[in-house]
């Protein structure tokens, strides 16, 4: 599902990559790169699209994002900053040997997770305060606390996020006709969405379209949206309490309050009034 090939600035010396962002919208456009990602969400909330997936995302979140693997934060709208602080680097940035050195045995295991993308341990405070002080640090300050920072999420447990890894790229074309028929779907979810719409968005006949979109995100078009919905559904149970059940429903696209309660349960593994609970 490769869409855009994001070219991560390089700095003129150094091998890692620190990029911190304070946006109102952070580079919504479905994207990958080379480098392995490591995420601080500072402030904010919003989606999360990681390769066959979608999850709700919020302020301390700390995300790792393997190399290639297809992604988007999209924030939500409001009137507030958004700040995420970014470290990016690869297997090789500091030689192909590097990491195979037994003195850095216990940063081994990172490189030994599953090759996708997770979320590190609400409780790992070590590996955030690192995260935090990256824009800060001079090379070598940064070089030591990334080592800490591999070793901090080695030893940590992890929540898995997706398991996609996508079996080839896409060209221009086709990332274009995705790229256009995710953008209205992010923007149009609490409506009511035609196959018909989202096909002619990708100039396809509908079943050329759900052929193309099962082929390139592992799911099926609507089972993408139903996924996108109760995501938002989520967020709204957990920042809008006042709001009920069931104007939480029709906000999120459903139309019946007994199917919204059947998709939440069966993706969700719980009802919508236990999850805020939780």
């Amino acid at each position: 599902m490769k869409i855009y090939p994001f070219q991560i600035p390089k700095p003129v010396a150094g091998a890692l990559i620190v990029q911190e962002n304070k946006e109102l919208v952070f580079f919504d456009k479905l994207h990958q790169h080379e480098e392995i990602q490591i995420s601080l969400l500072v402030k904010g909330q919003g989606k999360l699209i990681i390769g066959d997936s979608i999850h709700s995302y919020t302020t301390g979140d700390l995300i790792v994002i393997d190399g290639k693997i297809p992604h988007l934060f999209q924030s939500t709208s409001n009137d507030e900053v958004s700040h995420m602080i970014s470290l990016f680097f690869t297997p090789n940035s500091f030689g192909s040997d590097f990491f195979t050195i037994p003195d850095l045995e216990q940063t081994a295991s990172f490189f030994n997770k599953p090759n996708t993308g997770y979320r590190v341990s609400a409780k790992n405070l070590a590996a955030r305060q690192i995260m935090k002080a990256l824009p800060f640090a001079d090379k070598f300050s940064r070089f030591i606390s990334f080592l800490e920072l591999l070793k901090r999420i080695s030893e940590d447990k992890i929540t898995m996020l997706t398991g996609f890894v996508h079996p080839k790229a896409l060209n221009a074309n086709e990332g274009k006709r995705l790229q256009e028929v995710l953008d209205y779907v992010m923007h149009n979810f609490e409506r009511d969405i035609k196959l018909i719409t989202v096909a002619n968005l990708a100039f396809m006949t509908p079943n050329a379209f759900c052929r193309f979109f099962k082929q390139r995100t592992n799911k099926t078009f609507f089972q993408f949206l139903i996924e996108l919905r109760i995501e938002h559904a989520c967020q709204l149970l957990v920042s809008n309490k006042d709001l009920s059940i069931l104007e939480i429903a029709e906000k999120s696209g459903f139309g019946s309050i007994s199917n919204f309660n059947r998709k939440f349960k069966h993706i969700k593994k719980s009802t919508p009034t236990a999850y805020v609970r939780h």
